[in-house]
């Protein structure tokens, strides 16, 4: 489940969640799902979710999945987003961008537009570090992320719980579709 949400609506409740390492990210919730004693809730980042990939010169830019907060690239990245009056936010599940963004110009979506495994990203910026180029990326799609609701507070549901919980959860939400 992944994309660029961005809901904007001052009515809609948000929650922080955290993932294992204790990092937040403070998301919309978006829906509330109960399953069989849990409670999940499907949840959109506030900030803009941005992508990191290693652009190459022949070839489809390559995905970088894994990067440590402390990773130089990400300190090159904060300075050219300041640039654009953007900042960075290094959070749990993704890296954001907070600040605001220009609407994309449609003619020049398709430029700078690339399709990874059925998702399309829209390049925010491009920059140089340790001898490489890197692109930005805002995913096109919904990101969605899910949390597990425990006393008020929502965790990150990831790994083999992630695994087990997200057909259950799109069964609920495709039954609720059916009765609304």
């Amino acid at each position: 489940m992944s994309a660029s949400g961005s809901n904007n609506n001052s009515d809609v409740p948000t929650i922080l969640v955290r993932d294992s390492k204790g990092s937040a990210l403070l998301c919309f919730l978006e829906q509330l799902v109960a399953i069989q004693d849990d409670e999940y809730a499907l949840l959109t980042p506030v900030d803009t979710p941005v992508s990191l990939f290693r652009l190459v010169e022949e070839g489809d830019p390559e995905l970088i999945e894994t990067i440590s907060s402390s990773e130089p690239i990400l300190a090159v990245a904060d300075v050219v987003l300041q640039e654009h009056d953007l900042t960075l936010i290094r959070s749990a599940v993704t890296l954001t961008v907070t600040g605001e963004l220009e609407e994309p110009d449609p003619e020049e979506l398709e430029e700078d537009e690339i399709d990874d495994d059925s998702e399309t990203y829209e390049l925010l910026v491009s920059f140089r570090a340790e001898d490489n180029e890197y692109g930005l990326y805002i995913p096109l799609d919904p990101f969605f992320i899910v949390g597990k609701i425990k006393n008020g507070e929502a965790t990150l549901v990831e790994g083999e719980e992630f695994d087990k919980v997200q057909p259950l959860i799109e069964r609920e939400l495709e039954e609720k579709e059916i009765t609304d």
